[in-house]
């Protein structure tokens, strides 16, 4: 069979629970705040686009002016403008002038440096490229034919491919006059390096969609966003990471998008919000650790004292001592207060119960005597004189009442004994007498199964013993015999000597004194004996000799109990038992 494993600490419980529930507590209110902190991040995030929309808006404005300022400038320059004209005058007659293209590509060269333009071109009416210069002019090749140049808006600019790159281009016209002859363009790749330079202003991840593809990004955008995706809604989910976009601006097919990552910026804040939670989570575990041990300790104290106090009348069955009361619960207080009652019934019932069995007792001892009128009162007799002995000798009240009943039950035995030799009224034959020594252990065998009589048994097997070790039934001697056995001793034979008998009369009690002081030392205890002959002078003598007898078996059922409890008999007992 498996034997249960033994049930946690209330310290151990009480510590359990309170970690769980604030851990519990914690988790949903991090929960609760992570939410609440991605659906404000979302909004937040919103409305730092927009914030980004209007700045953007503002210095994109100022970049396209000063494109387009840069490319008035170069509209200016005579020496361009006289090529560009005679170049294209002389085209359109049919000879192309081959030498001015240099002059061309010498004064566009030298202004895209002066300029620090990205790309700087000059087109003729129909969008067809003239020259170009600048690191990106390679794109622009001479003949190239770029029909959004010609269509473009002059304060918008147009979103040109070149070389399959895609630029942002500032158009002024090159006019002669009235007459328009060309345009200066002044542009700039929409490339990742220009969506990072964005993003940097910005303070926001910057996508550049041409005509329904994503063409350049910053870092921060995840490779898989999907262009015609990114222009269909405000917000996105794309792999699992949720993206706030707003548009920034539209060049013809072109739109640049602002985009900001919640989920990204999400997970820095529960970042740190999780390590906020970490310490104070941490503290607060910590705290109602030390709560929890101290209300566990506050509380399982008093329970162990209340179980220490039962365990202790468990163990030696002592009913006395009440119960403590700590005033730490009222809980605790009340259960202690009904242990009490039961305690105080159960003792109640104890005395009432001991006294029955010694009222049956007493009763039993009395009828003792009642078989042979010579011994009438010998047992109450000899209890009477053994109390007001051990009262001269200073024995504590408890020990008293120990050795009262057991003196009241001395010859209990002698209900074993057959009439014939009880009742005989000649002396007795060496084996009759034998068998009159046999009553101790017979008392002791009587008592013996009744738990609560047997603190009486060493008077009831030893009130024979003598201190010279002569006596029976087992031939102790000196200290050997306990002391309310030698007072009963004393006191059963000075009741005898001075009682009738049916082969004699009374002895006079001055020679049954006179008796006892002639064997103090061998038959008879001496102490015992000078404590008798103090009683007699004090006592007895100036009541006429008569003995005081108490009628009832036991003076009160408190007083017995207490006798039954005494430690000193207890062990007496277990004296007499090895």
């Amino acid at each position: 069979m498996t034997t249960p494993a033994p049930a946690p600490r209330l310290v151990v419980w009480l510590t359990g629970v309170s970690f769980a529930v604030i851990t519990g507590v914690l988790g949903l209110v991090f929960v609760l705040l992570s939410w609440q902190a991605r659906a404000g991040l979302v909004d937040s995030a919103a409305r730092e686009l927009e914030r980004s929309q209007r700045w953007f808006a503002e210095i994109e404005g100022r970049r396209v002016r000063e494109r387009q300022l840069q490319a008035m400038t170069i509209a200016e320059n005579p020496t361009l403008k006289a090529a560009v004209d005679t170049y294209l005058a002389e085209t359109a007659a049919g000879t192309p002038p081959a030498d001015l293209l240099p002059t061309i590509d010498q004064e566009v060269a030298k202004l895209a440096t002066v300029l620090d333009a990205r790309a700087l071109a000059v087109v003729d009416l129909d969008g067809r490229v003239l020259s170009a210069g600048g690191p990106a002019g390679p794109d622009w090749r001479r003949g190239q034919l770029l029909p959004d140049l010609a269509l473009a808006d002059a304060t918008t600019g147009a979103a040109v491919v070149a070389a399959s790159r895609l630029y942002l281009a500032a158009v002024v016209p090159l006019t002669i006059g009235p007459d328009a002859v060309g345009a200066i363009v002044s542009a700039v790749p929409l490339d990742e390096a220009y969506a990072v330079s964005l993003a940097a202003g910005a303070r926001a991840d910057i996508a550049i969609v041409h005509e329904g593809r994503l063409v350049a990004r910053s870092p921060g955008i995840p490779a898989a966003l999907d262009g015609a995706r990114l222009a269909a809604g405000e917000s996105l989910d794309v792999g699992g990471e949720l993206l706030v976009v707003r548009q920034l601006t539209v060049v013809g097919a072109t739109r640049v998008y602002a985009v900001s990552s919640v989920t990204g910026a999400a997970a820095a804040a529960t970042g740190q919000l999780t390590r906020v939670f970490l310490g104070v989570g941490a503290l607060a575990l910590l705290l109602a650790g030390l709560a929890s041990a101290w209300l566990a300790r506050v509380i399982a104290r008093p329970i162990a004292r209340l179980t220490s106090s039962l365990t202790h009348m468990a163990d030696t069955r002592d009913l006395r001592q009440p119960l403590p009361r700590d005033g730490v619960s009222l809980e605790l207080d009340a259960l202690a207060a009904r242990f009490d009652d039961l305690r105080l019934a159960v003792l109640q019932a104890e005395g009432e119960s001991e006294a029955a069995y010694a009222g049956v007792i007493g009763a039993l001892a009395a009828a003792l005597d009642a078989r042979d009128p010579y011994t009438a009162g010998h047992s109450q007799r000899v209890a009477s004189l053994s109390v007001l002995i051990a009262e001269e000798m200073g024995m504590p009240e408890g020990d008293r009442e120990t050795l009262r009943l057991g003196a009241l039950l001395h010859d209990i035995g002698k209900i074993g004994i057959n009439d014939a030799v009880l009742r005989k009224p000649t002396r007795l034959t060496a084996e009759e007498f034998e068998h009159i020594r046999m009553h101790p252990v017979l008392g002791a065998r009587i008592l013996q199964p009744l738990e609560f009589l047997r603190p009486h048994i060493p008077v009831v097997e030893l009130h024979h013993e003598r201190p010279d070790g002569r006596g029976y039934p087992h031939g102790l001697s000196g200290d050997a015999i306990p002391l309310a056995a030698r007072i009963a001793h004393v006191a059963d034979a000075f009741d005898a000597m001075t009682s009738a008998r049916a082969y004699r009369p009374p002895l006079p009690a001055s020679h049954a004194l006179d008796e006892l002081r002639r064997h103090t030392g061998t038959d008879f205890d001496a102490p015992v004996v000078v404590a008798m002959l103090a009683v007699w002078e004090t006592r007895l003598a100036p009541a006429g000799g008569a003995v005081p007898i108490d009628p009832l078996p036991f003076r009160n059922p408190a007083d017995y109990t207490a006798s039954v409890r005494s430690r000193a008999a207890a062990r007496d007992v277990a004296q007499v038992a090895s």
